[in-house]
């Protein structure tokens, strides 16, 4: 009867902990689009910005080096957020419910009982 007990509880607390993992896996792909949409609005306004700041100047924003400077500041705002994208993605393979092997269960107890 003890043995029942032990395989249930082991059965439900793996429920639990893959309910756990997809709640987790959940909340880091809200995260990360969240900081996606944080990054866009970053991007778009420093973009704004500079091709105001540009033609303040008399530069046309779409000449070669005031696009090579806009590149660059665009490379250079979302550089924080490619990385923290590459943590929770990370993150997102390490989530996982450790799955309970009730057969090997079984036959370890069993090879205590026949010795």
């Amino acid at each position: 009867m003890g043995q029942l007990v032990s395989d249930v509880t082991d059965v439900l607390n793996y429920q639990k902990s893959k309910k756990s993992a997809n709640n987790t896996r959940q909340q880091i792909l809200q995260q990360m689009a969240n900081d996606e949409q944080t990054k866009t609005n970053l991007i778009k306004k420093a973009l704004s910005q500079q091709r105001a700041n540009f033609g303040a100047g008399g530069v046309n924003a779409s000449s070669t080096s005031a696009g090579a400077v806009l590149k660059r500041l665009r490379d250079e705002t979302a550089a924080p957020y490619q990385e923290k994208a590459e943590k929770n993605l990370t993150k997102l393979k390490n989530t996982k419910a450790k799955k309970v092997n009730l057969l090997k269960n079984m036959l370890s107890r069993l090879d205590k009982i026949v010795k």
